[in-house]
């Protein structure tokens, strides 16, 4: 069983940054695609950055050229990145992990860690 576990949320006015971080236990983080996804109060989860294996990289149109996604497969940890926040960022941060099997993809949750932007 693998779990995940979140760090680096807060309270921060617009314009601010934050970096969160995730670090997942067992041995399958480096083959993992890692994810960001966030939920706002009242609104669905959405993704908002994934990285593969390989270390390809893909964000949601709203957070391009402020987030950046990275990982660190020596630390099993996976970051976020995120600059010039804005209030529309408030929200609960959940990191994912997918592990492909020969049955298909495994997937577990972290437990969220909330970010708050103050305008």
């Amino acid at each position: 069983q693998v779990q995940l576990v979140e760090s680096g949320g807060g309270l921060v006015p617009a314009g601010g940054s934050l970096r969160l971080s995730c670090t997942a236990s067992g041995n399958s983080f480096s083959i993992s695609a890692m994810n960001w996804y966030r939920q706002a109060p009242g609104k669905q989860r959405e993704m908002v950055a994934t990285i593969t294996s390989g270390g390809s990289t893909k964000y949601t149109d709203s957070v391009k050229g402020r987030f950046t996604i990275s990982r660190d497969n020596a630390k099993n940890t996976v970051y976020l990145q995120m600059s010039s926040l804005k209030p529309e960022d408030t929200g609960v941060y959940y990191c994912n992990q997918m592990i492909p099997t020969s049955i298909g993809l495994r997937v577990y949750w972290g437990q969220g860690t909330q970010v708050t932007v103050s305008s």
